[in-house]
This record gives structure tokens, sequence and C-alpha cells, in this order.
């Protein structure tokens, strides 16, 4: 593979919506590869302030059960019911929780920033290998009930959940934004 294949695999990089996969998902060793990737992201001191929780089989549908109870007292039924739906979605769903932790000289922000790139790297490097790759959030990823079963503490964050399988149908592509509109050269006046 070319510098030039890597540049055309990422100008052509498209997310499969969750409800447009199937199986099969990656096998062990493929999440093994996969978390691999995912954890050589850049991370100012060494401090891994993430973590990976694999959901494949029945904890794709024990997570949505618990995203239900959780939402189910502060959201519409449909959107408790949604939540629930999410996880089986996909043959294998990856949580990625941020565990930033209190540093002298490493900012929370950076921190957080550490699990992002963590996310994009999954998503991207499942994408490489063939298969059809998501990032997710939604009302789940902020219920205190879903990031303890993930078994985050009070001060870790979701910072998504990537969601693999096999499209079950191409991707549609999306308008993308002109640089024009999101690229300065040089400092503001």
């Amino acid at each position: 593979m070319t510098r030039q294949d890597v540049l055309s695999f990422l100008k052509q990089r498209r997310s499969v919506l969750a409800r447009n996969m199937t199986l099969p998902g990656p096998d062990a060793a493929q999440l093994e590869d996969l978390l691999t990737v995912a954890a050589r992201v850049p991370d100012h001191g060494k401090l891994a302030p993430w973590r990976f929780i694999v959901l494949e089989g029945a904890a794709r549908a024990e997570l949505g059960d618990v995203a239900r109870d959780g939402l189910a007292e502060t959201a519409s039924d449909a959107e408790a019911q949604a939540a629930q739906a999410q996880f089986t979605r996909a043959p294998c769903v990856i949580g990625v929780l941020a565990t930033p932790v209190l540093h002298p000289k490493i900012p929370h922000s950076e921190q957080l920033l550490s699990a992002g790139a963590a996310c994009m790297t999954l998503l991207t490097a499942a994408q490489a290998m063939g298969f059809a790759a998501q990032w997710l959030t939604g009302a789940a990823a902020y219920d205190d009930r879903v990031k303890a079963r993930l078994g985050g503490t009070e001060e870790d964050e979701i910072a998504g959940f990537i969601y693999i399988g096999t499209a079950s149908e191409p991707p549609s592509e999306r308008p993308r934004p002109a640089l024009e509109d999101i690229v300065t050269y040089g400092l503001a006046e």
C-alpha cells in the first residue's frame, strides 16, 4: 500500500449507518488488531485516558435494557425504546470511555481529545479492515447508569460507541463543507 492509497482511502471514508449493518462483525483476532491500533493515538504523558468495552452478543441487548430503564424517567417512551434498540443494530459495539486523570501538566481537555482520537482511529481502522463502522453517542451516552455498566466512574465520560459490522447496503455520500468555509490561512486581525 502506498501513501497515495492511504490518502485515497481517507478521502473516501464514509460511515455506514448502524441500522444498515449485519453479520459478520470482527472476530477475536480482528478485534485485537483494532484495539491495538486504537491504543496508538496521541496521548500526552502516556496516561491512556480511555478504556474500550467490547459488546457482542447478549451484552448489547443488556446495555440497551439499562439505557431504556435509565431514560424512561426523563425521556419519552419512543426515545427510551430507541435507546434500548440502538445497541443491537450492529454485531459489535465498542464503548469508549474517556477516563481522564488529574495531572499537573496535562489538561483534562487534552485527555478528552485523546479519547476522541481513539474513537476515530477505531472507526477508520474498522473501515480499513473492510467493515462498516459508525461512531455514535445518543442519549444513552449521557446516562449515568449506562456509564456505570461500562465500568465508568463519576469523573469518566462516554466518548462514543463505535458500531462495527458488515454493510447491508452501500453508504450514501453526504455534502461536505467547502474548504473556503472552514479554512483560514494566517491570523485573524
